[in-house]
């Protein structure tokens, strides 16, 4: 997935810490962490089917680090996409902290469509050419045999709501880098879009955003780097 973001930067070009107290406003701190790697991550193949491949022995190493990080156990509720890899990445921080797991479907990798199973080297470049096009403005783009850029917010935008309809104030949500990093982009006030290039989400790298559904998003850190 990131090789394909990387590649497809291309195309624009030539066109955190640990979760944080939740204010006294009524708003969210919303802690997005990437999974460990995946078996469709050491292939080299494009992979966003449900339920997806497993964790490598790296990735369960590095969610055993993840736990380690989070130890602290501030955030208040677990959430991980309908794909196995997140809820394996969650797995040893829910036991550790005691706190269950939530799938939360809308949460998952943006579909690849016809790119799917094609190595990244290839088809990473078509793959995201739309939703580069989506932080540029244009949610009509499709994905070829996929989704748009309004589909895929709405879903993640829904999944956000029900969270928060649930009470949670400092959710820490396991998801992919394509979906946390898109869904930032088009969601935050001032996006840097030149973080998908300059410094692309790595397995278990981490955003934070802080705001509401309804009010809108502020990043508060990309990957441990505080925001401005």
């Amino acid at each position: 997935m990131i090789a394909a973001i990387i590649a497809a930067m291309a195309i624009l070009a030539a066109g955190s810490g640990s979760a944080l107290a939740a204010p006294h406003t009524g708003e969210m701190f919303v802690t997005f962490i990437r999974h460990g790697e995946s078996a469709g991550n050491a292939s080299g193949l494009i992979d966003t089917s449900t339920p997806g491949p497993e964790l490598t022995d790296k990735g369960r190493a590095e969610a055993d680090a993840v736990a380690g990080h989070l130890a602290d156990c501030t955030f208040d509720a677990i959430y991980a996409s309908k794909m196995v890899r997140t809820q394996q990445t969650a797995k040893p921080t829910s036991d550790q902290c005691r706190r269950p797991v939530t799938v939360e479907p809308g949460i998952h990798e943006i579909e690849a469509g016809i790119y799917e199973g094609r190595p990244e080297h290839e088809a990473g470049r078509g793959y995201f050419e739309a939703p580069l096009q989506w932080i540029q403005g244009n949610l009509d783009a499709r994905i070829p045999g996929s989704i748009n850029g309004h589909e895929f917010k709405k879903r993640m935008d829904d999944s956000i709501q029900d969270i928060q309809n649930r009470g949670s104030k400092r959710p820490m949500i396991f998801s992919h880098g394509g979906a946390i990093m898109i869904w930032t982009l088009l969601s935050v006030a001032d996006p840097d879009l030149s973080k998908l290039q300059n410094d692309p989400l790595q397995n278990t790298g981490r955003v934070v955003v802080k705001g509401t559904p309804e009010k809108g998003w502020r990043l508060v850190s990309w990957d441990g780097t505080p925001a401005g």
